[in-house]
């Protein structure tokens, strides 16, 4: 089975460079534009999309990311719609890495197998849910291995070493790193336990997974920080969300195309 996660890794590690991941909600502020906002931030130089299926109690997610989900939902946005975004981005991207990023309760509903089968199919590569807890993933795991699908599961500057091995056992695609303590949202500076969890995360994987660093990563300032450290990628969702609010058209997708040309231009190692 082809896998573009890791082969997306290996091409950008060949050329020396971090993986820029960027996040874009589903239909926000509509299906449309978000299709045409993704164009625009691989334009700009996005590696890896995460598309966020917009979830009603969104416990990870920042005001931002909070505030776009909920428009989204009331502007009817379903699962469904959200993987017809999918397979819109698939056709014109057939070599674009694509993870959906949402929560447990939306692929429980209709049946996880049958749901991540859907995933599959649309053309997602992989999935990460905040809220799925390593010790209980015994069905999502199965599923997830039987269709090809990347399990990206999410440790913490304060994850234990026995949980954090546990997590690294569990996770394929990469390992989602929270960058500080808390939800997301942009911030101004990072503290020395960030620089410490990247490096110590880092040990604990040694080869098996790239480690991906996400929470917070608003400047190229803050990716030069994290690819320092010794990051393999970086994961940019509020800072995209919070430019989309500032402008419309064409204006916010040169904007948006531009900042992802500035922040790829920073993952160099």
């Amino acid at each position: 089975m082809r896998n573009r996660i890791a082969q997306k890794f290996g091409e950008l590690a060949r050329k020396g460079e971090g993986a820029l991941v960027c996040y874009v909600v589903a239909g926000y502020p509509d299906v449309k534009t978000s299709q045409k906002v993704i164009d625009a931030l691989i334009k700009g130089g996005a590696d890896i999309i995460e598309i966020g299926i917009p979830f009603s109690d969104p416990i990870a997610d920042g005001p931002t990311i909070q505030a776009a989900s909920n428009r989204a939902l009331k502007g009817g946005v379903t699962p469904e719609k959200a993987l017809q975004l999918v397979r819109s981005v698939r056709k014109i991207h057939p070599e674009l890495p694509l993870l959906a990023m949402t929560y447990s309760n939306i692929l429980v509903r209709p049946g996880m197998q049958k749901f991540m089968a859907q995933a599959k199919v649309s053309g997602v590569d992989g999935f990460i849910l905040p809220d799925m807890p390593v010790e209980e993933a015994g069905t999502y795991l199965a599923a997830a291995s039987k269709l090809g699908l990347a399990t990206v599961f999410l440790a913490s500057p304060n994850t234990p070493q026995g949980k954090l091995k546990k997590i690294i056992d569990s996770t394929s695609g990469f390992l989602y790193l929270v960058s500080v303590y808390g939800i997301t949202g942009s911030r101004k500076s990072f503290e020395d336990y960030t620089l410490k969890a990247i490096k110590n995360v880092k040990h604990c994987v040694g080869s098996t997974v790239p480690v991906a660093v996400g929470f917070g990563i608003s400047t190229p300032a803050h990716v030069q920080f994290m690819i320092g450290a010794g990051a393999d990628a970086v994961i940019v969702g509020s800072a995209i969300i919070d430019r989309m609010g500032k402008s419309s058209g064409k204006k916010m997708l040169s904007g948006l195309q531009q900042f992802a040309r500035l922040m790829k231009k920073a993952c160099v190692k």
